[in-house]
């Protein structure tokens, strides 16, 4: 198995291959995706206690570290923290196996732009983390935290809060993958930034639904995260617009030229063929 890892590539353009050497090829992706998983899980694993007291500080002061009510629980809470954590160290190498499978039956130039693409849906996910992070999670923690306060002795299970504060980071991290989606779909020709725009009122509707039905539970998170996606969306829109540019200078504009002048050239022969 190893040697067939090894031997994993990217396959050209127009390279004309098996049914079989597709699915080795997809395999080989699905087994180095799930190698580097296990991977970034041992280390994380390793390092559980330092993820969950980074997971706990944006808790409010006032309350007090999350509580466990089983023998096991912090066992499975360490493995599905670690988990979690795994998934965000390898999401550069997840992307690129994806990018890397798909793009080179629509692009013919997805060599050239495989790292920038990697470099930037990379970024933007991080990013996206650190917005939930920073952002989101004390606006959502601090009305949940203090709704009725006065009414409940609030104490916080740990395996549920864990839970909602990983669904809300992976949610703003999949959130900021907006613009590269909307860079995969123009690149293969099923995006326009002209149509982006002319229903970008339509787009804000959705966006709104979106934003509601994420994680949270208060409206300012919920305000945040809508923000956050107009201005992606606006981004977006931009990111088509270069693609669509650059898919226009890569266009052969000398066929097009010979296929409109060819009947001219041969209009006078036909005429002087009728004429005897």
């Amino acid at each position: 198995m190893l040697s067939g890892l090894r031997g994993t590539r990217r396959i050209g353009h127009d390279e004309q291959i098996h049914l079989t050497d597709h699915l080795e090829e997809l395999r080989n992706r699905v087994v180095i995706s799930l190698l580097a998983l296990g991977v970034g899980f041992a280390l994380c694993f390793w390092q559980h206690s330092k993820i969950i007291d980074f997971l706990n500080r944006p808790l409010p002061s006032s309350m007090p570290a999350p509580i466990v009510l089983g023998v096991a629980e912090p066992l499975m809470i360490s493995f599905k923290v670690a988990f979690a954590g795994a998934v965000v160290l390898t999401i550069p190498v997840l992307i690129y196996q994806v990018y890397a499978f798909i793009m080179p039956a629509f692009d013919p130039d997805h060599r050239r732009r495989t790292w920038p693409y990697l470099s930037a849906a990379s970024l933007l996910f991080f990013v996206g983390l650190a917005f939930g992070y920073f952002l989101v999670l004390p606006a959502a923690l601090g009305f949940l935290a203090g709704y009725d306060a006065d009414l409940y002795n609030r104490q916080i299970q740990a395996g549920d809060y864990y839970g909602f504060v990983v669904m809300i980071l992976i949610a703003c991290g999949l959130v900021f993958q907006l613009p590269t989606g909307v860079f995969v779909l123009s690149s293969v020709g099923l995006m326009k930034a002209a149509w982006m725009r002319k229903q970008r009122r339509y787009a804000i509707f959705v966006l709104a639904v979106i934003a509601a039905a994420l994680p949270g539970g208060d409206i300012l998170s919920m305000l945040i995260i809508f923000g956050a996606m107009i201005l992606l969306y606006e981004i977006s829109i931009y990111v088509s617009l270069f693609v669509e540019r650059g898919r226009a200078d890569r266009l052969p504009g000398d066929d097009a030229t010979t296929e409109l002048e060819a009947p001219a050239i041969d209009a006078p022969a036909e005429i002087g063929r009728a004429h005897v």
